[in-house]
């Protein structure tokens, strides 16, 4: 089972506690101080004290990569071939032109950057994914790339170990799907820093008319002082028996059950995932799909305290249906891309992004809350016989919005077709490194992973042209 790599401080260091000092802390866990909160409490004492624009982060992933140049970054003057089937519409910015199929998304240009020169080299779903997901290259372009230790984390991750809630809220949530593409895309979970840093992981369909989470209710018959007795009680057991000094595995899984408990008994958590707090004139106005409520509870959990939220678009890359599926429109099995978007990936956006922004906005959220939409890459400049789009990851568009980025901005350009950027380049990396800048996080922060080398959180730069 792999060990879990204490982020913030010198691996050895948490081992230079004395078997009497852990015995000690593992005794004084009646009176509220555990192990975990010890040593969560040394890690971030030695954070670097940054300031933070963005108190939280909602990250929408847009699984099997969506065409720039039908959503951000049209190409109208482009030869035939190139240019798409659609007509682009102004904005109420300036010279910031979307789909003319996206009439509430131009109306809310204002309120973000559209970064138009994002680029990498990674053709395939699952390489360019992790890409996305964590902000670190994979080591090959792989579509066999699978989740292993030796990977890098995903930003939930990272925000758990860098940025810590108290204990009864979850730093992180994970939610409605898990990605794949033939096998589990790696960068969603906590990889080499353990599975205490797993983020909260929501799989349950928010849409559902009675949705619930079964990890924040107690079986029957079972109350909380219960539960929270036989926790202490294993806890004097794992004291007596050493566990806690000899294995890393287990103060991890400690950590686990900790915040597990504490949900269970926090009524602001129950609540934040509670929809049913919401009129249904709010929630109609996200969508009743999987993702349109998922971003509604995206909006409430950093309400509440969530510091990161990633929400997936849909489990599979998609492209052959009009009824489910991410972006990835080929053109496969004699489908066409053009009314796939029309009929589902296009009104989704329509419907779920304006309304989260403007939601945000009107509650004061915009400004604390940096709302990241971004594929693993683009498509084809250039349609392909099946009158479609295939991988495309050379220049494409990520879109930010509040939480300290500029409004109605545009950085970067791509070249006339659309094929590679023009201006000002940006990687991936980059933008990892500018989402951790605004959450007060020095990108260049050390972690160590299970071999106890030092890897900074990003290799990228921040993007100083994006911030307000």
């Amino acid at each position: 089972m792999p060990q879990p790599s204490p982020a913030c401080s010198d691996f050895h260091s948490t081992h230079l506690l004395s078997r009497r000092s852990i015995l000690r802390v593992g005794g004084m866990g009646l009176f509220g101080m555990t192990l975990p909160r010890l040593l969560g409490a040394m890690e971030a004492a030695k954070i670097e004290k940054r300031v933070a624009k963005a108190k939280s982060v909602i990250f929408l992933f847009q699984w099997g990569g969506p065409s720039h140049l039908e959503t951000f970054d049209m190409k109208p003057d482009a030869p035939s071939g190139i240019r798409g089937f659609h007509k682009p519409m102004s904005s109420n910015v300036d010279g910031i032109q979307v789909n003319s199929l996206l009439p509430k998304t131009a109306q809310i240009m204002d309120k973000v950057t559209l970064i138009r020169s994002v680029h990498h080299n990674m053709k395939n779903h699952n390489s360019a994914g992790y890409y996305a997901l964590s902000g670190h290259a994979p080591p090959s372009d792989d579509q066999r790339l699978k989740d292993t230790p030796d990977l890098f984390p995903a930003y939930t991750s990272v925000a758990d170990v860098m940025l810590p809630s108290r204990l009864e809220i979850p730093t992180s949530v994970h939610l409605p799907f898990v990605i794949s593409d033939g096998t589990q895309t790696p960068g969603q979970f906590a990889s080499f820093l353990g599975k205490a840093r797993d983020p909260f992981l929501v799989t349950k369909d928010p849409n559902e008319p009675n949705f619930a989470l079964p990890e924040l209710s107690l079986p029957d018959g079972i109350t909380y002082e219960r539960l929270a007795a036989r926790r202490e009680m294993q806890k004097l057991v794992d004291n007596q028996s050493r566990l806690l000094e000899y294995s890393a595995a287990a103060r991890g899984l400690d950590g686990y059950y900790e915040k597990a408990l504490a949900m269970l008994h926090s009524s602001q958590v129950r609540e934040a995932f509670d929809l049913g707090k919401e009129s249904d004139k709010v929630r109609d106005s996200y969508g009743r799909s999987s993702y349109g409520q998922s971003c509604l509870l995206a909006r409430r959990l950093v309400e509440a305290g969530v510091k990161f939220v990633t929400v997936t678009f849909d489990p599979n890359i998609g492209g052959r249906v009009t009824t489910s599926g991410g972006w990835d429109t080929h053109g496969f099995d004699n489908t066409r891309m053009f009314p796939i978007i029309e009929q589902r990936h296009l009104p989704m956006t329509e419907q779920t992004l304006p309304t989260l922004l403007i939601d945000l906005d009107q509650r004061g959220l915009l400004d604390e809350t940096l709302v990241v939409w971004v594929g693993e890459f683009g498509r084809t400049p250039r349609v392909n016989k099946s009158l479609s789009r295939d991988h495309w990851p050379f220049c494409y568009t990520a879109l930010m919005a509040g939480g300290g980025t500029k409004r109605g901005f545009v950085y970067g350009a791509s070249d006339k077709n659309g094929e590679h950027p023009a201006d000002k380049p940006v990687k991936p990396d980059d933008l990892a490194a500018t989402m951790y800048h605004l959450m007060g996080i020095d990108p260049h922060h050390e972690l160590h992973d299970l071999a106890n080398r030092p890897v900074p959180l990003s290799y990228g730069n921040v993007i100083e042209g994006v911030i307000a």
